[in-house]
């Protein structure tokens, strides 16, 4: 896979109210990386939103160009590891979302890692908040590239789970899509909403996660009297000391 660099002047970028965020003293952060996700990082212990764009969840699940289901929130967590390549990272914003997140402009070097992941089509431009990365997400789309050379659903689709959601991307859509993207039945099991992240432990006691779209997620199941648990994301399992399943 190659992510294409954009290059833009490292300054502070004004943009449309995000993620319902309020003011807060501008603020330039440098530092390495530490990844959550397709659009969440943390720099120097603060936890920064990348402004603009919107990544699959961790737990989301896509088709790709062969028509086979895979975890493309894991993928593009991992495009956005592949980009910055432990380099240090240089953010600037003037806002903070309810979360308690810095909304922020990434770069790596000179390069805009907001823009080069939309570019990359591993993520999208989050309209509700801003249009400036609206040219990358065409020419990714235009390109079928990343997310856009298979089958999915917009993140802020995903996270509603919509029966009437629309299906994005280049492949002509399977009778059995909306099952395959929408895996309902998990929200019955997992005791937390957004929570589908499985917490197994094997017979010789390996504490082990699975995540959507792996091989043995669906057959796995987790009893919690055991020490077994679900975890929210995968930066969540890995500091409980679990690790990721291999298939």
């Amino acid at each position: 896979m190659i992510l294409r660099p954009f290059l833009f002047p490292l300054i502070a970028v004004t943009t449309l109210l995000a993620h319902s965020a309020t003011p807060a003293a501008a603020a330039t952060i440098t530092g390495p990386a530490r990844i959550s996700d397709g659009d969440t990082i943390s720099v120097k212990g603060t936890r920064i939103r990348l402004n603009g764009i919107d990544a699959p969840e961790t737990d989301q699940v896509c088709i790709d160009k062969a028509g086979k289901t895979y975890a493309c929130g894991v993928a593009a967590r991992d495009a956005l590891i592949e980009l910055v390549q432990k380099r240090p990272v240089t953010c600037t914003g003037d806002e903070i979302d309810r979360y308690g997140r810095r909304i922020m402009i990434c770069f790596v070097d000179r390069m805009d890692i907001n823009a080069a992941m939309v570019a990359s089509g591993w993520a999208l431009a989050f309209r509700r908040y801003s249009d400036i990365y609206v040219s990358q997400e065409q020419t990714a789309r235009a390109g079928q590239e990343g997310l856009w050379s298979g089958a999915f659903i917009a993140p802020w689709d995903w996270r509603h789970r919509g029966s009437q959601t629309e299906i994005l991307g280049a492949l002509s859509v399977p009778i059995d899509a909306q099952q395959r993207l929408l895996p309902q039945p998990l929200a019955s099991v997992s005791p937390t909403t957004g929570c589908h992240i499985k917490g197994n432990i094997s017979r010789d006691g390996a504490r082990i996660y699975h995540v959507p779209g792996q091989q043995n997620y669906d057959k796995t199941r987790i009893t919690e009297s055991k020490g077994e648990r679900w975890f929210c994301t995968e930066d969540e399992a890995r500091t409980a000391g679990w690790r990721r399943a291999r298939n």
